[in-house]
């Protein structure tokens, strides 16, 4: 036997040896039950926008100055090329500040998590508009993971499936 046979002969070897560990590690990735992916989508998305929430409020419904004035002061609506002020800045800041908080809540819960997860959609498109710049490193994974959300829901660990449950 040549020596390019021997070699073919264990390059087929090898490349069986890959095609069934591909095959068990598929098999084990496609038995990792739904939920826990979309666990941790819910759970990666709302974390940015709690902390982000939070930090606009100095104590119970009491809205930073911080927040006020970065609604008035800093954030734009960029719009067909040109950029606006935020109509209203304290109004929009106390809704941004309630939204936030309220809907990165839900999620987390899994309570009425297609409602929040579309809400936190719409809001991604706002803050798209406020800083157009960060669409590759934030708005785009973000509407990305709520869109997933979305179209699958919550899964198993959830408060919206202990209701159906009870519910019957």
């Amino acid at each position: 036997m040549s020596h390019a046979m021997a070699g073919s002969r264990s390059a087929g070897g090898a490349i069986e040896r890959f095609a069934e560990l591909w095959r068990r590690f598929s098999a084990a990735a496609a038995a990792i039950p739904a939920s826990l992916p979309l666990l941790g989508l819910r759970l990666a998305v709302a974390i940015p926008f709690w902390k982000s929430g939070m930090l606009k409020w100095d104590g119970f419904l009491r809205l930073s100055d911080t927040a006020v004035l970065l609604f008035r002061e800093e954030f734009r609506l960029h719009i067909f090329g040109a950029a606006y002020a935020y109509p209203a800045p304290a109004l929009f800041a106390f809704g941004a500040g309630i939204a936030e908080v309220l809907f990165s809540t839900l999620l987390v819960l899994g309570l009425a998590t297609r409602a929040a997860a579309l809400s936190l959609l719409v809001m991604t498109g706002i803050i798209q508009l406020t800083v157009p710049d960060g669409w590759q490193t934030y708005h785009l994974p973000w509407a990305a993971m709520l869109l997933a959300i979305l179209a699958y829901g919550p899964g198993r660990i959830s408060a919206d499936c202990l209701l159906r449950r009870l519910a019957g």
